[in-house]
């Protein structure tokens, strides 16, 4: 534990430079007395560390000093691969960047760490596309991507559902989902979301793009997919299931399979359970429930159990009426 924490104050000041105590020991979880401790450990082992004081003082390595990867166990060098995966970063025009980048890594490590993390190429395979869907060609992408590196404004032609538009917008990040590319990009001061796919053409421009003050991509991204599946599953249901039609329920989407989850399911004597579901709209839920109505009965709203009830009806009225199949 101490040797991974001596590591982690040599890598933080090589990374960041002057760092302060306080952030040191808040970063590492440990008092100021354990940080200091740590640090005449590291001095006494070679380590060319010094104070320097004053309002904006802290720790500093000599200038120039470097350590080596020769500190990462095998599991960090697996793990570091693992962000090396060629699929996203062949989009983002890096895959040529990543494999050199590999290689100087494998180059670097002891042969122990060299010959474990090499596994990783031949035991795990990246693929984010769901399943029975295409990847979404995004020409723009790598063009985009460059835009961000480089904290540079753009301005795009943006096909939305309503029309194609521009735009000039200051670039902040970009976030890959389910195959897809999103740019988020603040516009007039506020962040909004882009799907790269739909960017029709984009110019670079020589003017840095600003980003708002606070600015959190993660927290933005979560909370906008919480907002978005908010927006999508408006109503809810009351349903009546089998333990099959839970099952089935849970693989209609990750948003119903979350609200299953938060709830304490109880069977009835017939071993069937009661819980409440997010739907989109009625028409929506009508199509989605019936090909489970062996297993899921619809309790409420009344009109959404009627919609499936006339459904069912009319299908099997078909069905009855047909003695032959329709000629081709």
């Amino acid at each position: 534990m101490r040797a991974s924490r001596l590591l982690s104050i040599q890598m933080m000041l090589e990374t960041r430079g002057r760092v302060s105590a306080r952030t040191l020991a808040e970063k590492l979880e440990v008092s100021i007395r354990t940080l200091y401790r740590d640090v005449d450990e590291l001095a006494a082992a070679g380590v060319p560390i010094h104070a320097e004081r004053g309002r904006n003082g802290g720790f500093v390595l000599q200038k120039g000093w470097k350590t080596t990867l020769t500190g990462l166990t095998a599991a960090e060098a697996q793990s570091i691969l693992m962000l090396g995966l060629s699929g996203p970063a062949a989009d983002l025009g890096l895959g040529d960047d990543v494999a050199r980048a590999e290689l100087k890594l494998l180059t670097a490590l002891p042969m122990v760490q060299r010959t474990q993390a090499s596994l990783v190429r031949s035991k795990f395979h990246l693929d984010p596309i769901d399943w029975y869907r295409e990847a979404q060609p995004a020409p723009a992408l790598a063009l985009v991507a460059q835009a961000v590196w480089d904290q540079r404004q753009i301005t795009m032609a943006y096909e939305s559902w309503k029309a194609t538009v521009r735009r000039t917008a200051h670039p902040i990040g970009l976030v890959l989902k389910g195959g897809s590319w999103y740019l988020i990009a603040a516009v007039d001061g506020s962040p909004r979301t882009y799907r790269v796919a739909s960017i029709q053409h984009v110019d670079l421009l020589d003017a840095p793009a600003k980003c708002p003050d606070g600015f959190d991509l993660a927290r933005y991204w979560s909370e906008r997919v919480h907002q978005f599946e908010s927006d999508l599953y408006p109503g809810v249901a009351r349903v009546r299931a089998t333990r099959q039609g839970l099952r089935e329920l849970s693989r209609s989407s990750a948003r119903v399979a979350r609200s299953l989850a938060s709830q304490t399911l109880a069977s009835d004597a017939e071993g069937w359970f009661r819980a409440s579901i997010p739907i989109e709209t009625e028409v929506q839920a009508v199509r989605q429930l019936v090909s489970m109505a062996l297993d899921v009965e619809v309790l409420a709203p009344k009109s959404l159990r009627q919609a499936i009830r006339d459904f069912l009806e009319a299908s099997g009225a078909r069905y009855r009426q047909m003695t032959e199949v329709p000629p081709d």
